[in-house]
């Protein structure tokens, strides 16, 4: 039986509620909740775990802040041995407009301290990571209080839907594989 990783990242506390930077803690929320799963405290994250398709899925969301990610990861994926090209990393994005998400087995973690602590502790950039586009609207020198600021009222419908969307993507990857997944969503652009 297949074995997949699905990693939400994201800060943990009531501060971090709703806003970009945890974009990817509110995807494996809505994932878990369609499956009818539910999340318990483990060791470095709280984890849910959901079959789906003949697929075991161990769902984390780290709580070991964003910048440690790659502690509960690495640890979870070594537990569950599960490989690395099997792990889907769900994770903000200021390269890319609020209206796309971008799909990828690997890469740069471009800057994100989230995706640079997990390929620090895996010692590999070649993971799977699903980009959701937050858009870049801030002024110069205002990208850390735009990242950790929340929605405002006219991006959420659109970030609503990105975050139901988000969730077939998880489904495609894990059911159909990467490669039909960045074909079937690389290119969408999501409107209302």
């Amino acid at each position: 039986m297949s074995k997949f990783l699905i990693v939400g990242l994201g800060n943990i506390g009531a501060t971090y509620v709703n806003t970009r930077h945890n974009i990817g803690f509110d995807v494996v929320d809505a994932f878990v909740a369609k499956h009818e799963g539910s999340f318990r405290s483990d060791r470095l994250a709280d984890v849910a775990e959901i079959k789906y398709k003949g697929r075991n899925l161990t769902i984390i969301k780290p709580t070991t802040y964003m910048n440690l990610s790659g502690k509960a990861v690495k640890y979870w994926m070594d537990k569950e041995k599960i490989q690395q090209d099997h792990i889907l990393v769900i994770v903000d994005e200021l390269a890319l407009p609020l209206d796309k998400v971008r799909i990828r087995p690997s890469g740069s973690a471009a800057g994100h301290n989230g995706l640079s602590n997990i390929q620090e502790c895996l010692g590999s950039d070649q993971y799977p990571r699903l980009r959701f586009g937050i858009g870049n609207q801030f002024p110069k020198g205002g990208q850390v209080d735009f990242v950790l600021g929340k929605w405002n009222t006219e991006e959420w419908p659109l970030v609503k839907l990105k975050i139901e969307k988000s969730v077939e993507i998880i489904e495609t990857v894990v059911f159909r594989g990467l490669t039909e997944a960045m074909n079937q969503w690389n290119k969408v652009v999501f409107t209302l």
